[in-house]
C-alpha cells in the first residue's frame, strides 16, 4: 500500500463520517461537493472530518483508487464506502442515508 493510501486508510478508518471533496465544509470548490456538505447538514451530521483534495494531489489521485471511484466527493462512514454526491442524494431522498448516518457504530 502506498503512503498516501496508507494516509488515507487512517483518514477513513479512525473517524466516523469522512467526506474527500474539493474545497472545504465552509467553502467546497465545485457543485457536487457542496451538494454533499447540504445533504450531510441537513442529515444534522456533527462528528465531520472533511478532506480537502485540492490541497494534496497525492490524496486527489489516491482515493480514486481507494475506492475504485473515478470522482470526488466521496463519502465514507464507519469505514466504508458510501458513494458521491449522485448516490448521496438518491439515499438522502429515500431515508436511506439518514439511517447510515443515524446508526451508532
Amino acid at each position: 500500500m502506498s503512503d498516501s493510501q496508507q494516509r488515507i486508510d487512517q483518514l477513513v478508518k479512525s473517524n466516523r463520517v469522512v467526506l474527500f471533496m474539493k474545497g472545504t465544509a465552509q467553502f467546497p470548490m465545485c457543485g457536487f461537493s457542496g451538494r454533499a456538505m447540504q445533504i450531510l447538514n441537513a442529515c444534522g451530521v456533527r462528528e465531520l472530518q472533511t478532506v480537502n483534495v485540492l490541497e494534496d494531489d497525492e490524496i486527489r489521485q489516491g482515493i480514486k483508487q481507494y475506492a475504485n471511484w473515478p470522482t470526488i466527493p466521496q463519502l465514507y462512514v464507519d469505514g466504508e464506502f458510501v458513494g458521491g454526491s449522485d448516490i448521496m442524494t438518491e439515499m438522502y431522498q429515500s431515508g436511506e442515508l439518514q439511517q447510515v448516518l443515524g446508526a451508532p457504530n
